[in-house]
Parts: structure tokens; C-alpha cells; sequence
């Protein structure tokens, strides 16, 4: 199968990396400055046995690969914001053979969330979902980094809305072969719902810069609490953290990489990045809109969205509110914790 990676940034940059460094062949699709460094230079993956350089094909968008491959796999890394254009573009690329990329080809979206899921389905017959435990970062145009070690990542993969079948496991394997774990698991968008409430802190780290200290890990509880409930009213199963625990355990370790810069999660990079946009509206927003069609508060998860889109649309720079005036304002909103 060939991987084409839609959004080669720090999660399908990685990926498609690996995949490469596997022996398996990998096209990136990127644009802009990135897109321009890949041609140049190539793309340079930073990890713990060193920095690596594949000279990959890279596009913008179909037009330059012709028709399409009928065993091609689309992998879809774009950030939530960024789907709808993406599938736009991608949905009606012709494939050998005749139908369109949406009627003929598996599309995985490599993605936070659970959104993009369902966009996809909208557009194309075969979509999977992925749980992304991937720690990594876009470092600058053409260059990412990937600390973990022995594993670079966990991605659990399964069909959407839910079972498996053998074109899943052929990409696991594949995966597996690239320093991945990748289990095939027929209820993956319990293990995308369980991953969503550990990304509600994304916005914490965006702000303030911090999700470490004694502070930030209880606002961030309380965060989670409120999306616990909402998912729980909402009669939507999710994974726990003692079971996300339990599957990670030691196999994804992040090793100090010198050559690389310290950041943080996708959200703070977004900021750091001054993109303009952040994926706050997929994660604390999902649960925003999840309590409203369950009747159920979430002034908490309101409040960081609301905040999270301020600072992206304002360009403000990641980390730049004091914990305390976060902490403060999701004291005066009230939701679980609240001394109110």
C-alpha cells in the first residue's frame, strides 16, 4: 500500500516518516514553507537515535499524483479546523480503475477528536478512526521531532462508527513495522472519546503555558470531571484513564531530544506557531456542544473554549495568562470544584 499523508506537520510527519524509514512507500501532502523545505531539504525527523532525512514526494494537492492508486491509503493529520477543506479537495480525486477517492479509497483520520470522523463519513465509504498517543512536534518548516521511546506511539485504529476488518490490519501491521503499537480494536471511537477528555487540558497549556504544577493538574480534574459528566449523560463510553494507563504503561517514554525545542502540546503549538486558529472547538467545545444537547452544564470547558479561540484569533502567545487568572475565571464560572 502506498500512504498518503494529508497534513504532514508534527503527528502525520511522524508517521509518514516511520512509515518510510520501514520501507514503506510514503507521499506527504503539505503546503506553504513546509512544503517548500520538504522539496529542498527533505524531511528531517528528529528522534531519540538521531535525526533522519527522507526525500519523499510531497504535493499540495492531487492534481500532481494523477490518478490515483487503488491501494493507496489516505491518511488524513490535518487539525479538526482544517477536515472540511481537506476532504474537499481529496474526496474526488479519480483513482485507476475509474469511482473517486471517496467511493474506492480507506481514508484513516490520524486525528484529536471526534469530529473529523464524522465529517469523513459524510464524504467517504471507508473511514477509520485512530486514538493518537503520539507525542510530537513541528520544530520549523520541514522539521519534526518525536521523543518517544522504545515506541514512537499507540495508535489504536478501527473502522468508523465501529468494528474491524482486514484493511485495518494491514495497516497495523504496517505500523507496527514503523515503531508503533497499533491494536485493531472494533469500539475505536471509545478509546477517541476516552483520549478527548485527556485533551481537554490542551487548552490549560495553550493559556497558561503550564498543566504540570499542583494547580493546573486540579483545574484540570475539574475540567475533565465536567466532560466525564457530560459523555456519561450523553450515554457515550469512554475509556479511563487506569485503562489508557494500562495499555501505554512504559512503551511510549519521552527521551530528552537536545537538537529539538522545548514546547507543548499540538494546542500550545498552534499559539506558539501564531497560526490564527486552534482545535479548542473539537475538544472542550465537543463537550460544550454534548451538554447542550444533553442538558447538562459545562461552564468549565465553555470558558477554556472561548479563551483558547480569544488567544488564536488575537495571535496572542501561548502561555502568556497567569494560571491564577485562569484558575480564577473558571472559579466565577462554577461547574465541578467551584467554591461557588
Amino acid at each position: 500500500m502506498r500512504y498518503i499523508i494529508i497534513g504532514a506537520g508534527a503527528v502525520g510527519g511522524t508517521v509518514g516518516g516511520r512509515l518510510a524509514q520501514a520501507g514503506r512507500e510514503v507521499v506527504l501532502v503539505a503546503r506553504g514553507k513546509h512544503l517548500a523545505a520538504l522539496h529542498e531539504h527533505g524531511l528531517r525527523l528528529r528522534v531519540p537515535e538521531g535525526e533522519l532525512t527522507y526525500r519523499l514526494p510531497a504535493v499540495e494537492e492531487p492534481g500532481p499524483l494523477g490518478e490515483l492508486r487503488a491501494d493507496d491509503v489516505l491518511v488524513l493529520a490535518v487539525k479538526t479546523q482544517d477536515t472540511v477543506a481537506a476532504l474537499d479537495g481529496w474526496a474526488g480525486a479519480p483513482v485507476a480503475g475509474g469511482g473517486t477517492a471517496a467511493e474506492r479509497l480507506p481514508l484513516v483520520c490520524l486525528q484529536n477528536g471526534v469530529e473529523s470522523g464524522r465529517l469523513a463519513l459524510r464524504r467517504f465509504r471507508q473511514v477509520y478512526g485512530v486514538c493518537v498517543w503520539l507525542p510530537s512536534a513541528l520544530d520549523e518548516p520541514g522539521v519534526v521531532s518525536a521523543a518517544g521511546s522504545p515506541l514512537t506511539g499507540i495508535l489504536h485504529l478501527g473502522r468508523l462508527p465501529h468494528g474491524t476488518d482486514d484493511t485495518a490490519r494491514r495497516i497495523a501491521a504496517d505500523l507496527a513495522d514503523a515503531r508503533f503499537e497499533a491494536p485493531v480494536v472494533p469500539d475505536v471511537a471509545r478509546w477517541q472519546y476516552g483520549k478527548l477528555l485527556a485533551n481537554l487540558g490542551n487548552a490549560v497549556e495553550a493559556l497558561t503555558g503550564t498543566r504540570d504544577t499542583e494547580s493546573a493538574r486540579a483545574l484540570y480534574a475539574r475540567v475533565r470531571a465536567e466532560g466525564a459528566a457530560v459523555l456519561d449523560a450523553a450515554g457515550i463510553a469512554y475509556t479511563d484513564a487506569g485503562e489508557e494507563r494500562a495499555a501505554r504503561g512504559d512503551k511510549v517514554t519521552l527521551v530528552p531530544l537536545d537538537w529539538a525545542p522545548r514546547g507543548g502540546g499540538s494546542s500550545w503549538q498552534s499559539l506558539a506557531r501564531g497560526t490564527g486558529t486552534i482545535e479548542a472547538d473539537y475538544l472542550n467545545g465537543e463537550i460544550a456542544l454534548l451538554g447542550r444537547l444533553h442538558g447538562v452544564p459545562a461552564p468549565l470547558n465553555e470558558l477554556l473554549q472561548r479563551l483558547a479561540n480569544r488567544f488564536a484569533r488575537e495571535r496572542r502567545a501561548a502561555g502568556s495568562m497567569p494560571l491564577a487568572d485562569l484558575v480564577r475565571l473558571a472559579d466565577e464560572a462554577g461547574g465541578p470544584g467551584s467554591p461557588h
